[in-house]
């Protein structure tokens, strides 16, 4: 297992920190470089209070990525056509997810605006902890109620390879390198997109350690 810090990438060009990846979607990279570690100690305190668990898909299946949430609703699953909803109270404890911290909701503003969506306001936090080896396959963010609003997708960590397609699962996917500080935000046109992350290679990272934290921020609008 190398270090990565002994390769990490050489910053980018001013040019190229904006990526377009289709109508309404956008790769900023390095845009949460500043403020990283008030960002990371908010979300371990979210994970302290509800640790990450690997939910069972639709299929009967395992995650390999274990999750966690913050804000007044959550994604869980089980949901009435046998996928997922959100729900306000974690489904083994009964409890409150934890509140969502005034520096994650303060940066998910900053994000959206800056990629075009200044009315966005998040109401649900994903926390996803990928493991070397975790994957997620490709799927479309479809349980929200408000489809008008963008996902802004923060990633910390482990660098993973973020797969990003059309209409249909079957559609060609494009794939990005996401590295730590990196925020990807779609919506618009391209709201439903399919999406994922291929297995995490395994390394180090000199603040996150031997793990890939990702976090979704969404507006549920119930």
């Amino acid at each position: 297992m190398i270090p990565l810090d002994l390769f990490e990438d050489p910053p980018p060009d001013a040019e190229a920190l904006r990526v377009p990846l289709a109508p309404g979607a956008v790769l900023m990279r390095g845009f949460a470089l500043e403020g990283d570690a008030e960002l990371l100690q908010a979300i371990e305190s979210v994970i302290a209070q509800a640790p990450p668990l690997h939910w069972q898909t639709p299929g009967g299946g395992t995650m390999s990525v274990a999750t966690t949430r913050c804000g007044p609703v959550g994604w869980v699953p089980g949901g009435p056509d046998g996928g997922h909803h959100y729900a306000a109270q974690h489904p083994r404890t009964g409890r409150p997810w934890p509140a969502m911290p005034g520096c994650l909701m303060d940066f998910a503003l900053c994000a959206a605006s800056e990629a075009g969506y200044p009315q966005f306001v998040p109401d649900s936090c994903l926390i996803n902890h990928y493991a070397p080896g975790a994957k997620l396959g490709l799927h479309q963010d479809k349980y929200e109620t408000d489809l008008r609003a963008p996902i802004v997708s923060l990633s910390l960590g482990l660098p993973a390879v973020f797969l990003f397609g059309g209409f249909q699962r079957s559609d060609r996917s494009d794939r990005y390198r996401l590295v730590h500080g990196d925020v990807v935000v779609w919506g618009g046109t391209s709201r439903l997109r399919f999406h994922g992350v291929l297995p995490v290679e395994d390394g180090t990272h000199a603040l996150v350690g031997r793990r890939r934290l990702n976090v979704t921020f969404r507006k549920i609008g119930r």
